[in-house]
């Protein structure tokens, strides 16, 4: 640890004593938490980001959406509505956030909406939609005004959550003793081959609870992909010389690490997480391209920053240069999955109004 986070120490004690006590007044039922009468699952974590919600919430919506009427239910950070929003094929990253407008524009069938209060939210969801059958909260582990039925926790493979410190000397948002509220814990960011030693090792340092499970995940880069609304359509054969990279997410390092291998160089321009893009940063990333002395290059970015991106202005700017995304899904390693699917479709299925017979398979 050094000096500066050392100094901190004090301020991180007393934010952390601060969000203890708070968490304390929902344990003693001074503060309500508000049960639902359908399947409520939350996904979260205890640090400021980065451990990949967006694609667990997807997994989750993939695993459900062909047998139960799903909602997602996000806070829709830096948007610039207030209140309930019920997402809508008119909807953009301005009414409701990247991440929803990315859960709108994937799965057509998906009830998708945004509020700050999710206990307002999932009641309004129940009201607007009354055939839902189960509601996904995103990035909602400290939302204590609403108990889920079933809570997942995420920790990135890299910084896992018990090494780390409260705000400001490290990222956590309250202690890590908060991590006991998690029904499961999941790492995320694994290897693609995780050793047995590498796993008992974590297993041991998490300490599960009685009733916690933990499983084991890693991220699964796909082909470059058209950004919409641009005419570029990347080959998916092709090997560049040079690709520039430009991102505003809270970590970078897993595209990172991709990229380099389908390039000779690869350059960053790394933005805040759910940065807003302005006529002035496109016009950046495009004249550092320009610069680039090759002409077998390509400007990559990610699948949450194209939600970014749909705006005429900005559009307009990139309308001839060779950008595109990259996608990507988690994946559970092979025993973790079957386990961890067969415990959500569990809940759900005896949690569920219609308790009909589930007959998907892993």
């Amino acid at each position: 640890m050094n000096l500066l986070r050392i100094i901190l120490l004090p301020l991180s004690l007393l934010y952390g004593i601060i969000v203890w006590f708070r968490n304390k007044l929902f344990d003693w039922k001074i503060l309500p938490s508000k049960s639902f009468d359908i399947p409520v699952i939350s996904v979260g974590n205890l640090s400021m980001g980065g451990t990949g919600k967006s694609p667990q919430v997807e997994y989750l919506v993939r695993l459900l959406k062909d047998d139960y009427k799903i909602a997602t239910l996000s806070r829709g950070y830096k948007r610039k509505s207030k209140g309930f929003v019920l997402a809508s094929e008119n909807s953009n990253s301005e009414d409701i956030g990247d991440e929803p407008f990315q859960f709108q524009l994937k799965f057509d069938e998906v009830t998708v909406a945004v509020d700050e209060k999710r206990a307002r939210g999932i009641a309004q969801i129940q009201k607007d939609v009354p055939n839902v059958e189960a509601i996904i909260l995103d990035d909602a582990f400290q939302h204590r005004y609403v108990k889920p039925g079933l809570s997942v926790l995420l920790t990135d493979f890299h910084k896992l959550y018990t090494g780390d410190y409260p705000v400001p000397t490290g990222t956590l948002r309250e202690f890590r003793s908060g991590a006991k509220r998690a029904d499961i814990i999941v790492v995320t960011k694994t290897y693609k081959t995780l050793s047995p030693i590498t796993r008992k090792r974590i297993v041991d340092e998490i300490k599960l609870g009685t009733n916690q499970k933990l499983y084991f995940s890693y991220i699964q880069h796909g082909k470059f992909r058209q950004v919409p609304g641009l005419k570029f359509t990347p080959d998916p054969k092709s090997k560049y010389y040079k690709i520039l990279l430009f991102a505003g997410i809270a970590n970078s390092y897993p595209l990172e690490f991709y990229l380099k291998n389908l390039c000779d160089e690869l350059e960053t321009v790394i933005f805040p997480d759910h940065h807003q893009y302005k006529a002035k940063d496109i016009t950046r990333i495009v004249e550092i391209f320009d610069n680039i002395v090759t002409q077998n290059k390509i400007i990559v970015t990610t699948e949450k920053d194209t939600m970014r991106l749909q705006k005429p202005e900005l559009m307009k700017i990139f309308r001839n240069y060779p950008v595109c995304y990259v996608p990507i899904e988690i994946v559970f390693h092979k025993d973790d999955k079957q386990r961890f699917n067969k415990q959500i479709i569990d809940y759900v299925k005896k949690n569920t109004r219609n308790n009909e017979v589930y007959t998907k398979e892993d």
